[in-house]
Protein backbone atom coordinates (compact mmCIF):
# COMPACT_ATOMS: atom_id res chain seq x y z
CA UNK A 1 0.00 0.00 0.00
CA UNK A 2 1.37 3.41 -1.00
CA UNK A 3 2.07 5.90 1.77
CA UNK A 4 -0.07 9.04 1.55
CA UNK A 5 1.72 12.10 0.22
CA UNK A 6 2.81 14.70 2.71
CA UNK A 7 1.15 18.11 2.90
CA UNK A 8 1.71 20.94 0.44
CA UNK A 9 2.08 24.51 1.72
CA UNK A 10 0.63 27.00 -0.77
CA UNK A 11 1.63 30.59 -0.04
CA UNK A 12 -0.69 33.14 -1.60
CA UNK A 13 -3.25 30.37 -2.04
CA UNK A 14 -6.20 32.72 -1.54
CA UNK A 15 -5.15 34.80 -4.55
CA UNK A 16 -6.15 34.50 -8.18
CA UNK A 17 -3.69 31.90 -9.48
CA UNK A 18 -2.92 30.26 -6.15
CA UNK A 19 -6.59 29.52 -5.46
CA UNK A 20 -6.96 27.70 -8.79
CA UNK A 21 -3.94 25.57 -7.92
CA UNK A 22 -5.33 24.87 -4.44
CA UNK A 23 -8.62 23.80 -6.02
CA UNK A 24 -6.91 21.42 -8.43
CA UNK A 25 -4.70 20.01 -5.64
CA UNK A 26 -7.75 19.43 -3.46
CA UNK A 27 -9.64 17.76 -6.29
CA UNK A 28 -6.61 15.49 -6.76
CA UNK A 29 -6.82 14.42 -3.10
CA UNK A 30 -3.74 16.28 -1.87
CA UNK A 31 -3.44 17.64 1.68
CA UNK A 32 -3.18 21.42 1.37
CA UNK A 33 -2.22 24.14 3.84
CA UNK A 34 -2.76 27.70 2.59
CA UNK A 35 -0.84 30.67 3.97
CA UNK A 36 -2.17 34.05 2.82
CA UNK A 37 -2.23 37.50 4.42
CA UNK A 38 -5.47 38.31 2.52
CA UNK A 39 -3.90 41.54 1.28
CA UNK A 40 -5.27 40.76 -2.17
CA UNK A 41 -6.68 37.28 -1.56
CA UNK A 42 -10.11 36.10 -0.42
CA UNK A 43 -11.16 33.52 2.16
CA UNK A 44 -13.93 32.28 -0.11
CA UNK A 45 -11.43 31.51 -2.87
CA UNK A 46 -9.90 28.74 -0.74
CA UNK A 47 -12.05 25.73 -1.59
CA UNK A 48 -9.81 23.07 -0.07
CA UNK A 49 -7.39 22.69 2.83
CA UNK A 50 -6.68 24.77 5.91
CA UNK A 51 -6.30 28.55 5.59
CA UNK A 52 -3.76 30.21 7.89
CA UNK A 53 -3.93 34.00 7.75
CA UNK A 54 -0.41 35.32 7.90
CA UNK A 55 2.62 36.58 6.01
CA UNK A 56 5.74 34.92 4.63
CA UNK A 57 7.76 37.64 6.33
CA UNK A 58 6.62 36.38 9.75
CA UNK A 59 9.46 34.04 10.71
CA UNK A 60 7.84 32.76 13.91
CA UNK A 61 4.62 31.93 12.05
CA UNK A 62 6.50 30.06 9.35
CA UNK A 63 8.32 27.99 11.95
CA UNK A 64 5.03 27.03 13.59
CA UNK A 65 3.41 26.16 10.24
CA UNK A 66 6.24 23.82 9.33
CA UNK A 67 6.36 22.41 12.87
CA UNK A 68 2.62 21.69 13.05
CA UNK A 69 2.15 20.25 9.56
CA UNK A 70 3.96 17.44 7.78
CA UNK A 71 5.00 19.52 4.75
CA UNK A 72 7.49 18.41 2.13
CA UNK A 73 6.45 20.68 -0.77
CA UNK A 74 5.99 24.45 -0.99
CA UNK A 75 4.14 26.15 -3.84
CA UNK A 76 5.04 29.81 -3.57
CA UNK A 77 2.66 32.40 -5.04
CA UNK A 78 2.71 35.12 -2.35
CA UNK A 79 3.93 38.29 -4.08
CA UNK A 80 3.06 41.78 -5.21
CA UNK A 81 2.58 41.68 -8.98
CA UNK A 82 1.79 45.12 -10.39
CA UNK A 83 4.54 46.32 -12.73
CA UNK A 84 3.86 50.11 -12.62
CA UNK A 85 3.63 50.01 -8.82
CA UNK A 86 6.98 48.21 -8.68
CA UNK A 87 8.54 51.03 -10.70
CA UNK A 88 7.06 53.65 -8.36
CA UNK A 89 7.74 51.74 -5.13
CA UNK A 90 10.61 49.30 -5.73
CA UNK A 91 11.45 48.61 -2.09
CA UNK A 92 7.91 47.31 -1.49
CA UNK A 93 8.61 44.65 -4.12
CA UNK A 94 12.10 43.77 -2.94
CA UNK A 95 10.79 43.59 0.62
CA UNK A 96 7.81 41.34 -0.04
CA UNK A 97 8.82 39.37 -3.11
CA UNK A 98 12.55 38.92 -2.55
CA UNK A 99 13.08 39.22 1.20
CA UNK A 100 9.81 37.39 1.86
CA UNK A 101 10.91 34.54 -0.41
CA UNK A 102 14.28 34.37 1.33
CA UNK A 103 12.48 34.11 4.67
CA UNK A 104 10.23 31.34 3.38
CA UNK A 105 13.11 29.38 1.85
CA UNK A 106 15.12 29.59 5.07
CA UNK A 107 12.21 28.18 7.07
CA UNK A 108 11.51 25.53 4.43
CA UNK A 109 15.15 24.42 4.33
CA UNK A 110 15.25 24.18 8.11
CA UNK A 111 12.10 22.05 8.03
CA UNK A 112 13.55 19.67 5.43
CA UNK A 113 11.21 20.62 2.58
CA UNK A 114 12.19 18.64 -0.52
CA UNK A 115 10.26 20.35 -3.33
CA UNK A 116 9.41 23.94 -4.30
CA UNK A 117 7.23 25.05 -7.20
CA UNK A 118 7.77 28.77 -7.68
CA UNK A 119 5.49 31.30 -9.34
CA UNK A 120 7.92 33.29 -11.48
CA UNK A 121 7.26 35.58 -14.42
CA UNK A 122 8.15 36.36 -18.01
CA UNK A 123 9.08 39.81 -16.70
CA UNK A 124 12.52 38.36 -15.88
CA UNK A 125 13.35 38.56 -19.60
CA UNK A 126 12.80 42.28 -20.00
CA UNK A 127 12.69 43.00 -23.72
CA UNK A 128 13.92 40.01 -25.75
CA UNK A 129 15.43 41.18 -29.06
CA UNK A 130 12.84 39.37 -31.20
CA UNK A 131 10.01 39.52 -28.66
CA UNK A 132 10.13 35.76 -28.08
CA UNK A 133 11.55 34.39 -24.83
CA UNK A 134 13.25 31.04 -24.48
CA UNK A 135 14.38 29.67 -21.12
CA UNK A 136 17.98 30.43 -22.13
CA UNK A 137 17.16 33.98 -23.30
CA UNK A 138 19.28 36.36 -21.18
CA UNK A 139 17.39 37.61 -18.13
CA UNK A 140 17.40 41.41 -18.21
CA UNK A 141 14.32 42.63 -16.32
CA UNK A 142 13.34 46.24 -16.93
CA UNK A 143 11.25 46.70 -13.81
CA UNK A 144 11.63 45.89 -10.10
CA UNK A 145 8.83 43.33 -10.24
CA UNK A 146 10.81 41.22 -12.71
CA UNK A 147 14.02 41.77 -10.77
CA UNK A 148 12.41 40.76 -7.48
CA UNK A 149 11.23 37.48 -8.98
CA UNK A 150 14.54 36.75 -10.69
CA UNK A 151 16.34 37.13 -7.36
CA UNK A 152 14.11 34.39 -5.93
CA UNK A 153 15.01 32.16 -8.87
CA UNK A 154 18.68 32.75 -8.02
CA UNK A 155 18.09 31.85 -4.38
CA UNK A 156 16.37 28.63 -5.41
CA UNK A 157 19.19 27.79 -7.83
CA UNK A 158 21.85 28.28 -5.17
CA UNK A 159 19.91 26.57 -2.39
CA UNK A 160 19.29 23.54 -4.57
CA UNK A 161 23.03 23.27 -5.26
CA UNK A 162 23.78 23.42 -1.54
CA UNK A 163 21.06 21.00 -0.38
CA UNK A 164 18.73 18.18 -1.39
CA UNK A 165 15.94 20.63 -2.28
CA UNK A 166 14.76 20.59 -5.88
CA UNK A 167 12.46 23.07 -7.57
CA UNK A 168 10.55 24.06 -10.67
CA UNK A 169 10.25 27.78 -11.41
CA UNK A 170 7.42 28.52 -13.84
CA UNK A 171 7.79 31.76 -15.75
CA UNK A 172 4.21 32.86 -16.41
CA UNK A 173 3.13 34.88 -19.37
CA UNK A 174 -0.22 36.76 -19.32
CA UNK A 175 -2.75 34.87 -17.21
CA UNK A 176 -6.51 35.22 -17.76
CA UNK A 177 -9.81 33.38 -17.47
CA UNK A 178 -11.35 31.54 -14.53
CA UNK A 179 -12.40 28.17 -13.21
CA UNK A 180 -14.64 26.67 -15.95
CA UNK A 181 -17.33 25.92 -13.37
CA UNK A 182 -17.34 29.52 -12.20
CA UNK A 183 -16.52 28.79 -8.54
CA UNK A 184 -13.48 31.07 -8.36
CA UNK A 185 -11.83 33.72 -10.50
CA UNK A 186 -9.94 36.96 -10.25
CA UNK A 187 -11.70 39.21 -7.76
CA UNK A 188 -8.82 41.56 -6.92
CA UNK A 189 -9.94 45.18 -6.50
CA UNK A 190 -8.30 47.64 -8.92
CA UNK A 191 -6.84 44.81 -10.99
CA UNK A 192 -4.44 45.75 -13.78
CA UNK A 193 -4.44 42.61 -15.96
CA UNK A 194 -5.83 43.63 -19.34
CA UNK A 195 -8.40 40.85 -19.75
CA UNK A 196 -9.83 41.52 -16.30
CA UNK A 197 -9.96 45.29 -16.89
CA UNK A 198 -11.62 44.85 -20.29
CA UNK A 199 -14.24 42.48 -18.87
CA UNK A 200 -14.95 44.92 -16.03
CA UNK A 201 -15.51 47.60 -18.67
CA UNK A 202 -17.75 45.23 -20.64
CA UNK A 203 -20.10 44.75 -17.67
CA UNK A 204 -20.10 48.44 -16.76
CA UNK A 205 -17.85 48.26 -13.70
CA UNK A 206 -15.44 50.63 -15.44
CA UNK A 207 -16.37 53.36 -17.88
CA UNK A 208 -13.53 52.53 -20.26
CA UNK A 209 -10.43 50.47 -20.89
CA UNK A 210 -7.07 52.06 -21.73
CA UNK A 211 -4.50 51.04 -24.30
CA UNK A 212 -1.08 52.07 -22.99
CA UNK A 213 0.99 52.69 -26.09
CA UNK A 214 -0.23 52.69 -29.69
CA UNK A 215 3.11 53.40 -31.37
CA UNK A 216 4.99 50.16 -30.77
CA UNK A 217 6.65 48.42 -33.72
CA UNK A 218 3.93 45.74 -33.88
CA UNK A 219 1.23 44.79 -36.36
CA UNK A 220 -1.25 47.34 -35.01
CA UNK A 221 0.96 49.54 -32.83
CA UNK A 222 -0.14 47.97 -29.53
CA UNK A 223 1.72 45.60 -27.23
CA UNK A 224 1.68 41.89 -27.99
CA UNK A 225 1.40 39.25 -25.26
CA UNK A 226 1.02 35.51 -24.83
CA UNK A 227 -2.28 34.94 -22.98
CA UNK A 228 -2.67 31.67 -21.02
CA UNK A 229 -5.80 30.34 -19.36
CA UNK A 230 -5.45 30.13 -15.56
CA UNK A 231 -6.78 26.57 -15.60
CA UNK A 232 -3.95 25.39 -17.86
CA UNK A 233 -1.44 27.36 -15.81
CA UNK A 234 -2.69 25.73 -12.60
CA UNK A 235 -2.41 22.31 -14.19
CA UNK A 236 1.26 23.02 -14.92
CA UNK A 237 1.88 23.30 -11.16
CA UNK A 238 0.43 19.85 -10.54
CA UNK A 239 2.50 18.49 -13.41
CA UNK A 240 5.59 20.12 -11.86
CA UNK A 241 4.77 18.51 -8.52
CA UNK A 242 4.50 15.07 -10.09
CA UNK A 243 7.75 15.66 -11.97
CA UNK A 244 9.58 16.49 -8.74
CA UNK A 245 8.03 13.54 -6.88
CA UNK A 246 9.27 11.29 -9.68
CA UNK A 247 12.83 12.48 -9.05
CA UNK A 248 13.08 15.22 -11.66
CA UNK A 249 15.95 17.70 -11.47
CA UNK A 250 15.47 21.40 -10.83
CA UNK A 251 14.08 23.27 -13.83
CA UNK A 252 13.07 26.74 -15.01
CA UNK A 253 10.25 26.59 -17.56
CA UNK A 254 8.21 29.04 -19.58
CA UNK A 255 4.47 28.72 -19.11
CA UNK A 256 2.63 30.13 -22.12
CA UNK A 257 1.06 28.96 -25.35
CA UNK A 258 3.66 30.30 -27.74
CA UNK A 259 1.39 32.67 -29.67
CA UNK A 260 0.89 36.39 -29.28
CA UNK A 261 -2.17 38.63 -29.42
CA UNK A 262 -2.07 42.41 -29.51
CA UNK A 263 -3.96 44.59 -27.05
CA UNK A 264 -6.40 45.52 -29.81
CA UNK A 265 -6.97 41.84 -30.71
CA UNK A 266 -7.67 41.00 -27.06
CA UNK A 267 -10.12 43.89 -26.75
CA UNK A 268 -11.84 42.80 -29.97
CA UNK A 269 -12.28 39.30 -28.50
CA UNK A 270 -13.95 40.84 -25.43
CA UNK A 271 -16.25 42.90 -27.68
CA UNK A 272 -17.23 39.76 -29.61
CA UNK A 273 -17.92 37.82 -26.42
CA UNK A 274 -19.99 40.68 -25.01
CA UNK A 275 -21.64 41.51 -28.35
CA UNK A 276 -21.06 45.21 -27.69
CA UNK A 277 -18.26 47.75 -28.25
CA UNK A 278 -15.96 48.88 -25.48
CA UNK A 279 -15.10 52.49 -24.75
CA UNK A 280 -11.36 52.52 -25.43
CA UNK A 281 -8.94 55.26 -24.43
CA UNK A 282 -5.49 55.55 -25.96
CA UNK A 283 -2.79 56.51 -23.44
CA UNK A 284 1.00 56.94 -23.56
CA UNK A 285 3.23 53.94 -22.99
CA UNK A 286 3.71 52.79 -19.39
CA UNK A 287 7.14 52.50 -17.83
CA UNK A 288 8.34 48.90 -17.70
CA UNK A 289 6.18 47.49 -20.52
CA UNK A 290 7.99 45.56 -23.29
CA UNK A 291 6.50 45.90 -26.81
CA UNK A 292 6.29 42.13 -27.47
CA UNK A 293 6.60 39.23 -25.06
CA UNK A 294 5.69 35.74 -26.28
CA UNK A 295 6.82 32.37 -24.92
CA UNK A 296 8.83 29.71 -26.61
CA UNK A 297 7.07 27.00 -24.64
CA UNK A 298 8.14 23.62 -25.98
CA UNK A 299 10.29 22.64 -23.00
CA UNK A 300 7.43 22.60 -20.49
CA UNK A 301 5.59 20.15 -22.74
CA UNK A 302 8.65 17.95 -23.04
CA UNK A 303 9.83 18.09 -19.42
CA UNK A 304 6.51 18.01 -17.57
CA UNK A 305 4.34 16.41 -20.27
CA UNK A 306 2.09 19.46 -19.84
CA UNK A 307 -0.80 19.43 -22.30
CA UNK A 308 -2.81 22.67 -22.42
CA UNK A 309 -6.52 22.24 -23.03
CA UNK A 310 -7.78 25.83 -23.32
CA UNK A 311 -5.42 27.40 -25.85
CA UNK A 312 -8.04 29.65 -27.43
CA UNK A 313 -8.31 33.41 -26.94
CA UNK A 314 -12.10 33.30 -27.30
CA UNK A 315 -12.42 30.58 -24.63
CA UNK A 316 -10.18 32.59 -22.29
CA UNK A 317 -12.19 35.77 -22.78
CA UNK A 318 -15.57 34.03 -22.57
CA UNK A 319 -14.71 32.47 -19.20
CA UNK A 320 -13.33 35.77 -17.89
CA UNK A 321 -16.46 37.64 -18.96
CA UNK A 322 -18.77 35.03 -17.43
CA UNK A 323 -16.89 35.36 -14.14
CA UNK A 324 -17.15 39.16 -14.24
CA UNK A 325 -20.91 38.99 -14.74
CA UNK A 326 -21.21 36.56 -11.84
CA UNK A 327 -19.05 38.77 -9.64
CA UNK A 328 -21.21 41.74 -10.47
CA UNK A 329 -24.29 39.90 -9.20
CA UNK A 330 -22.54 38.35 -6.18
CA UNK A 331 -19.57 40.55 -5.17
CA UNK A 332 -16.78 39.12 -3.05
CA UNK A 333 -15.57 41.04 -0.04
CA UNK A 334 -12.20 40.95 1.69
CA UNK A 335 -12.11 40.63 5.47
Amino acid sequence: MNKPNKAILVTGGAGYIGSHVVRQLGEAGETVVVLDNLCTGFRQAVLFGELIVGDVQDTALLRSVFRDHDIDTVMHFAAHTIVPESVANPLKYYGNNTAGSRNLLAAAAQAGVRHVVFSSTAAVYGVPPDGRARENTPTQPINPYGSSKLMTEWMLRDLSKASALRYVALRYFNVAGCDPEGRIGQATPKATLLTKVACEAAVGKRDSVSIFGTDYDTKDGTGVRDYIHVEDLARAHLDALQYLRNGGESEVLNCGYGRGYSVRELLSAVERANDAPLTIREEPRRAGDPPVLVAEAQRIREVLNWQPRLDDINAIVTSALAWERQLQEHPWSQD
